[in-house]
């Protein structure tokens, strides 16, 4: 089934578990009273027309053709020209615009090109769907895995795309929860009896574009806290607890601030 197939019955999702342990109560606003945001914030929007060219350009690589860079930054062009252009509810960054991410998005692509890993890996699946079971989960967990490929030992290797304004940190790497529940993905459709090995590759907007490569594995206890944290998102769902987050970074730029002054209020 396709994700928004999967997403029309009852289920938990990453974003959902993110979402709620970061601010309960945006949470409550975006996915049970369903407001509508108050803007969208540029690096969403970015962030997705990266997402939307590297999934074209394995989608290349599967049928065995390789991208020039010369064909991935018109690709581009024309991709955030699409989602971006002459739109009024995105909101830009200080300093930024529509012309100044397609430029920062064409830097960043050479960067990821000329350090791409030169590997044998063979593509199996882009933007691969999955649900399946977790054990005392009543509800099925679902999503969408970025890359999935094998080496030639028969590893499979789990890739999550990301753009950062910075490098991550060892314990980021390796505590990521997103990670941990693809893992468990991967095992619960057809990929039980092998070794997976999980890997960001992360664009980083400094200064000076760079392209990461990190690769991680989970354990036996990652998946026991996932599934122990997840039990706890959904206690508190079921209870209404929704507790707000006012004094994170992330208030400023709140999509939903507007709603939370106003029940601050009430």
């Amino acid at each position: 089934m396709k994700l928004h197939e999967l997403r029309q019955k009852p289920h938990i999702s990453y974003s959902q578990i993110e979402t709620y342990i970061s601010c309960g109560l945006q949470y409550k606003f975006s996915r049970i009273d369903r407001l509508p945001p108050e803007f969208i914030p540029d690096n969403l929007v970015f962030g997705s027309t990266i997402h939307r060219l590297l999934a074209q350009f394995y989608e290349a690589k599967m049928v065995g053709d390789l991208m020039l860079l010369s064909d991935i930054h018109e690709l581009f062009k024309k991709l955030w020209t699409e989602a971006a252009k002459d739109r009024n509810d995105i909101r830009y960054a200080d300093g930024k615009d529509f012309e100044t991410l397609l430029t920062q998005g064409i830097d960043l692509l050479a960067a990821w090109f000329s350090n791409l890993d030169d590997n044998n890996y063979r593509v199996l699946a882009i933007e691969e769907a999955f649900t399946f079971d977790l054990a005392d989960i009543p509800v099925p967990v679902i999503g969408a895995i970025d890359l999935v490929e094998e080496d030639e030992s028969g590893t499979i290797i789990i890739t999550d795309f990301k753009t950062s304004k910075r490098s991550y940190s060892a314990n980021e790497i390796d505590s990521n929860m997103q990670m941990t529940l693809y893992q468990c993905a991967a095992k619960s459709n057809g990929y039980a009896d092998r070794e997976i090995l999980l890997r960001f590759d992360v664009l980083i907007k400094t200064k000076k574009k760079t392209f990461e490569t990190y690769y991680t594995i989970r354990t036996e206890n990652d998946e026991k806290r996932m599934i122990k944290k997840i039990q706890q998102v959904l206690n508190g769902i079921s209870k209404g607890v929704f507790v707000p987050n006012d004094s994170s970074y992330r208030h400023k730029n709140c999509q939903y601030r507007q709603y939370c002054d106003e029940w601050f209020l009430t």
